[in-house]
C-alpha cells in the first residue's frame, strides 16, 4: 500500500529542511584543515550527509524523500557559496596555489547525492529474488 500523498509531501518537506541544516553544516566547515592537510571538516560534512541521505532512503522508502534532502544540501551549499549582503564570502575562492577546497566539497556534495538518489530499490530486488526461489 503507498502512502498517502498529504503524508509523503509532510516527509518531502521535513527531508529537505534536514538535508538544508546538514548542507549548512558541511558547506561552513569544509575547509577545516589540522595538521596542514588533512581536511577533517570535508571528510566529516561528507560522512554526515552522506549518513542522512543514506538513513532517509533506508527509513522514509522513498526517492522523493532523499532527492528532497538532496536537493536541501545543494540549496544550502548554492547560497552560501555566493556573495552574502554585506560582502562576506563563506566558500571563497581558492588563491592561486592553495587547495580549491569550495569546488572539491561541491562536487563530492553533488556525487553523493546523485549516488544516494540512484541508488537501486533494495525492496524491488529483494520481491524479484523471493518470485525466483517460489
Amino acid at each position: 500500500m503507498r502512502t498517502p500523498w498529504p503524508h509523503r509531501i509532510a516527509s518531502w518537506i521535513l527531508a529537505f529542511v534536514a538535508g538544508a541544516v546538514f548542507g549548512v553544516a558541511g558547506t561552513i566547515s569544509h575547509p577545516l584543515v589540522v595538521a596542514t592537510w588533512i581536511p577533517v571538516g570535508m571528510i566529516v560534512g561528507g560522512i554526515g550527509c552522506l549518513a542522512l541521505l543514506i538513513a532517509t532512503r533506508l527509513l522514509i522508502d522513498d526517492r522523493g524523500a532523499v532527492l528532497a534532502a538532496g536537493i536541501g544540501m545543494l540549496a544550502a551549499l548554492l547560497v552560501y557559496s555566493g556573495r552574502g549582503p554585506g560582502g562576506s564570502v563563506v566558500v571563497p575562492q581558492a588563491a592561486e596555489g592553495e587547495f580549491p577546497f569550495g569546488i572539491v566539497w561541491s562536487i563530492l556534495l553533488a556525487g553523493i547525492v546523485l549516488v544516494v538518489v540512484a541508488w537501486p530499490s533494495m525492496t524491488r530486488l529483494r520481491a524479484i529474488g523471493n518470485e525466483a526461489k517460489q
